[in-house]
Parts: C-alpha cells; structure tokens; sequence
C-alpha cells in the first residue's frame, strides 16, 4: 500500500489472494481493485516525471545510496510477527506497508498501529506519497468501524492512530465514517486514546468538526513541506493555507484536543523556511511537530534534494522547543504516527537526549 507515514494499520481493502494479485503489480502500473475500480499503483503513473513528460531513465532502481544512518533494520521479531499475523488475518490495510516505511520492525514489535480507513485507494496523487490512486466511486466498507474496533482489542492497543486516504469522492470527504469509527472504538475500547491523523476534508470545516465531535485526544493533519513547495510537491487539491485552517479550526473548535502535524526534510527546503513553518504552525496554536527525512518511494516519484544529518535534525527539534511545541519528535527516520504515544514524554520519543528549549 503506501505513504501515510508510520506503523500498522487497518483497512478491508486487501486480503488474502487479493493482496497478493495487488503485489504482482508493477509501480506504476494501472490495475483493478477488488471493489470494480481502477487504481495506479505507488499513486504516479509510469514514465512520468514529477513535472511533467517523459521521466529520464534511471540506474539500477532510480534511488540514490542512503546513507548509513538511514539503514533501517529488516522487521523481525514476535511482536512484528503478531501484527503481521493479525494484518493478514482480518483484513486489514498496513500504512506501514503502504508507504514504504521504515520503522515497521521496531513499531509492530512494540505494539503500535496506524489503521488506515476507507480503502487502501487515494483519489490524489501527491508526488511524494506511494499510496495508490484512482477513484473508488464513493466505494465504503460499512462493517469496518466494528471491524476496526474488533482489530484494536484483538491486539490490545492502548493507543492507535487512525489516518485514511483522502477521499474526495464522497460528499464529506469521508468525515462521518471516520467519525464512526472513533465512536466505536471508544465503545468497545475505552482504555484506547485515539490519534485522529486526518485528510484535509477539502478545508470544509464542518466536516472537521464531525471527526473533533467523535472525540480523539489528537487531531493531526499533515503540512508535509514548506509553502514554497507545496505545489508540486503535494496533489493540486490540498494547499498549505488549506491545512493552516484545518489545523486553526480544530484548536479552535475543540481546544482540550491536542494538534499535531508533520514535516518532510530533504526537499529541497531551506532553514529559514523550515523556521518559518514552525512559526506558521504555532501561530495557530499547534502543539506537537514532528520531522523526518523525505525518503523517495520510487523512481516516480520526486528525487529526494539533500539528507539531513542526525546533528542537524536534533538542532531543529531545538528550534520547535524553543518555539513552544509542546513536542517536536525529530530524526531521520521519524513519521508522523512514529512512537505517537510516547510524543509527551519530553525525550523525543527516546531518540536521544532532550533538547534544551532555549
């Protein structure tokens, strides 16, 4: 699946044979869901490049050497295998999988999940982002809020981030579904703090407010990159600006709930402007940040510009202290669902030493 951005997940979308068909797909190469429609794997179109035209041929596999700190170790272990196990068995829909990423091993052997909602599908087509594309024609499992609820007591989660695909398709961008399945996880799993990591919902702040009113302790949704890169970087529906409001209105709406969103580093973005989007996002009273390495999925998609040392990410978690982020969880490897809920805990998820807020 794809770049919803770090641990398990669940969705109905993939299962079983089906799965397996999906994975016999090449990226980028168009293929037929289970559910009737057409989708574009990895989300970018083989042979186009980011702006536009035919993509230059790339060696070997298009992606440049990592450097060793960006070396993730290969997912092992019981507790991998457990979530792995449960993924498989209940249909569900791994962000972890779907988006490359490579903190799985460590997050499904701690325990943690991020449950996608509403298919494993994207009606858009970021250029940074390998979750698949098309149009699921207003397409909804409506046995999945109790499904997903069954998933978060069956493996015991004491906190779960629920994210989606955006979902343009439906009249309110999915709003009510999302909020359906907080509800019930609430219901059956009432010891479980819900993360809501959020589409834009087109900006459509009433359809904000229907996930705010289900009650999740966290409401995050995704800057990604600073204003300058918007566009190309994200699909041309969602906008900095546009996240700005949805962020401003859900502290406004529900100020106990926290807010949280998130920063990809190696685009090609500078220091004043990484700066300046920390103050964009406090101005509007956002409470916890975290930042990452952008990491290319394919090579469809856009060229990772720089990589960000370990010295340098921890100097930027001391800028958003010292801006007044209640947390900023800082490092090469770092998504936004990784270690969410430890994001409190002033040690920056145990990455390393806490950065002085001055």
């Amino acid at each position: 699946m794809s770049t919803l951005k770090g641990i398990p997940v669940v969705s109905a979308a993939l299962a079983g044979d089906e799965a397996a068909r999906a994975a016999r797909v090449r990226s980028g190469q168009k293929y037929q869901t289970p559910q009737g429609f057409s989708a574009i794997k990895d989300g970018i179109k083989d042979g186009i490049k980011p702006g536009g035209g035919q993509a230059a041929p790339a060696a070997r596999d298009g992606l440049p050497a990592k450097p060793a700190w960006l070396r993730a170790r290969l997912p092992a272990g019981e507790g991998y295998d457990f979530v792995r196990r449960t993924v498989r068995e209940h249909r569900l829909a791994s962000v972890c999988e779907e988006a490359h990423c490579p903190n799985i091993g460590e997050c499904w052997n701690a325990g943690t999940a991020t449950i996608m909602l509403m298919g494993a599908v994207c009606t858009r087509a970021c250029r940074f982002c390998a979750v698949d594309t098309g149009n699921p024609h207003g397409w909804l499992d409506l046995d999945e809020p109790q499904q997903v609820a069954d998933s978060v007591a069956l493996m015991q989660l004491r906190y779960v981030v629920l994210t989606s695909v955006n979902r343009d398709d439906l009249a309110d961008g999915g709003a009510a579904h999302y909020a359906a399945c907080i509800r019930a996880i609430r219901q059956r799993n009432p010891a479980t703090a819900v993360e809501a990591l959020t589409p834009d919902f087109q900006g459509v702040l009433r359809d904000v407010a229907t996930v705010l009113d289900s009650g999740p302790q966290v409401f995050a949704q995704n800057i990604e990159t600073v204003r300058r890169l918007t566009h190309p970087v994200r699909d041309p529906r969602a906008g900095y600006e546009q996240t700005l409001a949805v962020l401003a209105h859900a502290k406004r709406h529900r100020p106990e709930v926290l807010t949280k969103s998130s920063l990809m580093l190696g685009l090609g973005e500078s220091e004043q402007e990484i700066a300046q989007c920390m103050d964009d996002l406090r101005a509007i009273g956002v409470d916890i940040l975290t930042l990452g390495q952008y990491l290319r999925p394919t090579r469809h998609h856009l060229e990772v510009q720089r990589f960000v040392t370990p010295s340098q990410f921890e100097q930027y978690r001391g800028w958003g202290l010292a801006r007044g982020f209640r947390e900023c969880v800082s490092g090469p490897l770092v998504r936004s669902s990784y270690r969410a809920e430890q994001a409190l805990a002033g040690n920056n998820v145990g990455l390393g030493t806490a950065a002085p807020r001055a």
